[in-house]
């Protein structure tokens, strides 16, 4: 019987793929990364081809190295860098653009415009979002807009949209099946949460036509069958789920109230709301966690741009260390004495601020900084913004009724566990900061691999191979929990200076 799942992690700077067994150990992981793109000032791009190539070569390497043929692969689960925009021609199935990344902000005067014509309100109550280029429907629009012929081909149904999992669904199953899933769908401006249709609304508003649309799934799904060519032979893809939903699954934060965060290229908290819609009153997103057997749960996010490619930035920006792993080190070393906070809005700010036109800078500066202060602002700048968001969601979430994760007390409560993934959480200097600054447990997994492992649990709950959400989730296992033991004097001191540099940052 096949005992294999293997999930495809499709990532900003790489892909992955990893095959987990039944008792969700890894048996074998591969990874590539691939060009990135920046054609003009906040515009980021990559080049579809490059996803799906990468995508193949990792899925055959993990393959390869387990000795796992496909016969022993009971399905493929998809979890993908959500809001990257694809537009391709449906008979030639290669894309008429650069795919426009989540983080590409050259649709801001448009959002803008929109959002000074009154129509933010009625997005957000359709949507859950708000009108910011990091959404794919204005970067829909703009392809359509600047590629000659285009908005003509999508009119008569020649080009197909997709986030970057329909773009692999497609090729993987040779153009047969155009299709997402509801988490994905949910961020693309044009969807609507309530009734888990497209709405019309906002493709007029947006101007997208229905025919370039993938028809909407459940997260745990028969979405198809990759073709036998690709990987040795025909494997079921049941599964699909954008990375920060997946890496909900993956946390098994199936309560309400239970919060993960995850640290890739950028940060991102979902706060799990069960069937409760709730409207935030923090510039929080309301968005879908999954949908399981036609049925949808919410959750709150919040969304910070530049977290592990703060560190990136470090490497390859300023080259002041060789290696991501070097900064922990480096800020260990850094002078206490000296407060340097760095607001990394390289790309603008996201979540509580969603300022698009704010870019990144350094303060404190002094002839003592040196590249270990650097260091250590870059790390806290991760932490400062991850603070931002959770209060806000605890303010949202007990303004709502809601609990803590632990079913007791106000979600305001500081106490309130936070569960972390993602290639930024084995730094444990890293880490016990956020716990120190957030003044709550931060929560360390034994599977690291989160978002890659939510969408192997929801491909392998369709295939029969993993169990109902419940057992799933007593499966979780705590490798550390780094618990806050920072002075509160100390900690709101760094705090009331991040907040002031935020302030002198985004100041009119």
């Amino acid at each position: 019987m096949p005992s294999f799942i293997l999930a495809i992690d499709q990532g900003t700077t790489s892909s992955r793929a990893i095959l987990f067994r039944p008792d969700t150990s890894v048996a074998a992981q591969a990874q590539q990364e691939f060009p990135q793109y920046f054609p003009a000032s906040g515009w980021v791009e990559h080049e579809a081809e490059d996803l799906w190539r990468t995508t193949l070569d990792t899925c055959r390497a993990a393959m390869g190295q387990a000795g796992v043929k496909s016969a022993d692969i009971a399905a493929i689960g998809i979890t993908n860098q959500r809001e990257t925009t694809v537009v391709w021609d449906r008979k030639s199935g290669a894309a008429i653009y650069r795919a426009i990344v989540w983080q590409d902000r050259r649709t801001a005067e448009l959002c803008a415009r929109l959002k000074a014509e009154g129509h933010e309100p009625m997005v957000s109550e359709r949507t859950g979002l708000i009108l910011d280029p990091y959404f794919s429907g204005t970067k829909i629009g703009w392809i359509l807009d600047n590629v000659p012929g285009a908005r003509a081909r999508a009119e008569r149904g020649e080009l197909a949209f997709g986030t970057v999992d329909s773009w692999l669904l497609w090729r993987l199953t040779g153009g047969a099946v155009h299709a997402t899933d509801a988490t994905n769908a949910a961020r693309t401006l044009l969807f609507n949460i309530h009734t888990g249709q497209w709405d019309d609304d906002m493709l007029a508003l947006l101007r997208v036509p229905r025919s370039l649309l993938p028809e909407v799934k459940d997260s745990s799904a028969d979405f198809g069958t990759a073709l036998p060519e690709f990987l040795g032979g025909a494997i079921r893809i049941a599964g699909i789920a954008g990375d920060q939903q997946a890496a909900t699954v993956g946390q098994a934060c199936f309560q309400p109230g239970m919060i993960k965060s995850t640290y890739g290229t950028g940060c991102f908290a979902l706060l799990n709301t069960g069937d409760t819609v709730v409207a935030s009153k923090h510039k929080l997103l309301t968005t879908i966690a999954y949908q399981l057997d036609g049925k949808r749960t919410y959750a709150l996010e919040g969304s910070i741009f530049v977290a592990g490619a703060a560190v990136q930035w470090l490497r390859d920006g300023l080259g002041i260390i060789a290696t991501s792993a070097e900064s922990e080190a480096l800020a260990e070393a850094a002078d206490p004495a000296q407060q340097v906070y760095l607001v990394p809005a390289f790309v603008g700010l996201g979540a509580p601020h969603w300022n698009p036109d704010v870019r990144g800078a350094l303060f404190g500066l002094t002839r003592g900084t040196g590249r270990a202060e650097i260091a250590l602002a870059a790390l806290e700048s991760v932490c400062y913004q991850t603070v931002d968001l959770i209060d806000a969601m605890r303010a949202d979430w007990a303004g709502a009724g809601g609990k803590g994760s632990n079913g007791a007390g106000k979600a305001s409560s500081r106490a309130t566990v936070l569960r972390v993934d993602g290639g930024m959480v084995a730094s444990n200097f890293a880490m016990q900061r956020l716990a120190d600054l957030l003044a709550a447990p931060v929560d360390r997994p034994v599977v690291k691999e989160t978002t890659a492992l939510g969408a192997a649990y929801l491909a392998g709950l369709n295939a029969g191979l993993f169990p109902a959400p419940k057992r799933f989730a007593d499966s979780w296992r705590l490798e550390r929990r780094f618990s806050p033991g920072m002075e509160a004097a100390t900690r709101e001191h760094k705090l009331a200076g991040w907040h002031d540099a935020v302030r002198r940052l985004t100041a009119p």
